[in-house]
């Protein structure tokens, strides 16, 4: 109860408890009624002094704006973290401001409101060393208001909002595959003539200090930002990202620069200059001495970071020499040449390579990286080329294609048409020679290759009528590859054959051609009907043949078959007289052989039978013997020797006896005797 009527019976020691209380939480604002001022760690106190009341500096210089020493307005110095004294409320404004923080991908663009104005042309202030622009005092001193050329780094920095404007940009980056062109806002004005500014050492114009001292020059720059991240002052640089010049394979750059010096009277492009690494060194290149214009060095396949402010590049084909063919150069740039083909030649003058004119020696088939602005290509086929003098028909190589049939005529005055075709061959080492007399295989058909064979044929079809060219159109043929051959050789090309197409006569003259054969068609139509109407007859006949032909034929293959019966039957019958003849000739042999075997043994036995009637009739009369022989004979064969009935006569003389015993063994002595001899004469004739 007492705490609670405590205020009521002491108020003084209440209100000064509330007072305390409020002062405890309104510290800072009771701190700022008695000059005290706390910064806290993050920001800065910016000051401004409303008065002066005595002193040399009570108001600030004319044009000024910050104050340097004490005047009344906007002060320089700023307050820092911490507590600071004297700063009474009614006499000091102070605002707590956060420390100006610039990111890690950012710059912070800083632009004064005060400091010595700018120099005419100037559009922005030089650098001055201010520690980052923390130092107000030291920058008032000789810095200059508007626009800064430094920028501020990423960080935190205390920075007197009162005097700088710090304005945060990403940082520059260029992307992979680009380059980055500057263009300066601020520096030197270019000299007389120049196009773009010449290339100051300025760290990728992120030291813009350097780049002023060190004489940069407004406009487009020479050097180029390759890829990375960069902290450049995009108030006086701006930066464009452009794509980087590739140039492909089987591609080639031709280059054209916009800086440089002149080019001498006479010439259409800049000679080769070293050290500048393919025009990515502007600044090299014109040091060396090299020319504004088109250049004569060309670049390879490949990537380069080329200001195209400082040169452009256009892209074109590398130069093929097909097969079969050869390239006759014609350089339009290069040091005078000296005629190198001697007195053979005066139809016009032929350089060494690298010199200006017509090169003597070729480009053998392939492909080249060759400017074809500073020189020119000329494709000469070395290969049979075949040219056609016919309306509508053309080669792949298009030489021919103002080439037309050739209108001719005869010596008894018709008019004809005449395709003709006409190859030709130039040998490898005459090609430049081809080229330096008449500029181009086109210039070489048009000039000399179509008056020479047309106007040939021409000549030829006046000396002949039109039947006779068609007729000899051969020896035609001849005397024009002779002919032609000649007159080429010339202009030393090769003539290796004259063809001679189709040969249109006139329409009246091929009716009467016409006619003429019509005729003497139906005159062998006739002749053929003729014959026709014979070999018809010969068909009647043949035809009324033929019916008979079944009987004739039937007879005639009776008469065959009867032959070949007849035959047959010969064949057999000989077939049997010659077996039977074999049969007679085997039998006879074998008689033969068993008579003449027989005839042995019986000669053998007879020997021996003689032999022993030898010895018998020795040992007796031979009479006697014979005697004894017949009377064995006798009963040998069953005959009585004495018969029955005896009959006796009287004896004969000689005292042999005469009866009719005798007679009979004579007789069977006789037949005895006579057989073997027959026997033997049968066998010998067998």
């Amino acid at each position: 109860m007492n705490a609670l009527f405590f205020p009521v019976e002491h108020p003084g020691l209440t209100t000064l408890a509330v007072a305390a209380l409020l002062a405890l939480v309104f510290y800072k604002r009771t701190l700022r009624l008695f000059g005290f001022v706390i910064v806290p760690d993050d920001s800065i106190g910016t000051v401004t002094k409303g008065f002066v009341l005595f002193g040399r500096h009570r108001e600030l210089p004319p044009g000024r704006i910050v104050a340097l020493y004490g005047e009344a307005g906007l002060q320089a110095d700023t307050l820092a973290p911490g507590l600071h004294l004297g700063l009474w409320p009614w006499q000091y404004e102070v605002e707590l401001v956060k420390f100006t923080v610039v990111p890690d991908d950012a710059i912070g663009v800083v632009e004064a409101c005060d400091g010595l104005p700018l120099p005419d042309g100037r559009v922005l202030a030089r650098h001055v060393d201010c520690d980052n622009f923390q130092d107000a005092r030291a920058f008032l001193a000789s810095g200059e208001r508007g626009l800064q050329t430094s920028v501020v780094p990423p960080g935190a920095w205390r920075i007197n909002t009162l005097l700088f404007t710090v304005r945060l940009e990403r940082m520059t980056i260029i992307e992979p595959g680009k380059i980055g062109i500057v263009e300066a806002r601020d520096g030197k004005p270019l000299a007389g003539g120049r196009v773009i500014g010449r290339a100051v050492a300025c760290d990728s114009f992120q030291d813009a200090r350097a780049f002023m001292a060190g004489g940069g020059e407004r406009g487009p720059q020479m050097s180029v930002i390759p890829q990375g991240k960069y902290r450049i002052n995009p108030g006086l640089f701006k930066v464009m990202q452009v794509q980087v010049t590739d140039v492909p394979d089987n591609k080639v750059g031709i280059v054209t620069t916009r800086e440089g010096a002149s080019l001498t009277t006479g010439e259409i492009a800049g000679p080769e200059v070293p050290g500048h690494n393919l025009y990515q060194d502007p600044q090299s290149f014109v040091n060396a001495g090299g020319t504004k214009g088109l250049q004569e060095q060309v670049l390879l396949a490949g990537r380069y970071f080329i200001n195209p402010m400082f040169a452009t590049v256009e892209i074109i084909d590398m130069t093929e020499v097909p097969i079969a063919s050869v390239g006759v150069v014609v350089a339009f740039v290069g040091k005078p040449g000296v005629d190198v083909t001697g007195e053979g030649f005066r139809h016009a003058n032929m350089v060494r390579r690298g010199e200006k004119g017509v090169w003597v020696d070729v480009l053998d088939p392939g492909k080249y990286a060759i400017n074809t602005y500073t020189h020119k290509v000329r494709v000469v086929p070395t290969a049979n080329v075949v040219l056609n003098w016919a309306t509508g028909k053309t080669e792949a190589h298009k030489l021919d294609a103002n080439l037309s049939t050739i209108t001719v005529r005869s010596a008894d005055g018709f008019t004809f048409n005449l395709d003709v075709s006409q190859i030709i061959h130039i040998p490898r080492n005459d090609a430049p020679k081809v080229i330096a007399r008449f500029g181009s295989m086109e210039a070489l058909v048009t000039q000399v290759l179509e008056p020479t064979i047309g106007n040939y044929f021409r000549n030829a079809a006046q000396n002949s009528d039109v039947i006779d060219f068609l007729k000899k159109r051969s020896e035609r043929q001849a005397e024009a590859k002779a002919a032609i051959a000649l007159a080429l050789k010339a202009y030393d090309v090769g003539a290796v054959e004259t063809l001679i197409g189709d040969i249109v006569p006139p329409a009246e003259l091929m009716k009467t051609l016409t006619d003429r054969k019509l005729a003497e068609q139906e005159k062998v139509t006739f002749t053929t009907q003729m014959e026709a109407q014979g070999v018809r007859q010969q068909l009647e006949q043949a035809t009324a043949l033929a019916r008979t032909q079944a009987q004739v034929v039937d007879a005639e293959r009776k008469v065959a078959m009867a032959e070949f019966n007849a035959q047959a039957a010969v064949k057999t019958a000989d077939g049997a007289a010659r077996s039977k003849k074999i049969t007679a000739e085997a039998d006879a042999e074998v008689t033969r052989v068993t008579g003449q075997a027989e005839a042995g043994r019986t000669l053998a036995i007879g020997e021996a039978e003689a032999e022993v009637i030898r010895q018998k009739i020795g040992s007796m009369e031979s009479g006697n013997y014979a005697i004894v022989q017949v009377a064995q004979a006798l009963a040998g064969a069953g005959v009585q020797l004495v018969p029955e009935v005896l009959v006796g006569g009287g004896s004969q003389a000689g005292g042999q006896g005469g009866t009719l015993v005798d007679v009979l063994l004579a007789g069977l002595v006789k037949d005895r005797f006579a057989k073997p001899e027959a026997a033997q004469v049968v066998v010998e004739a067998t």
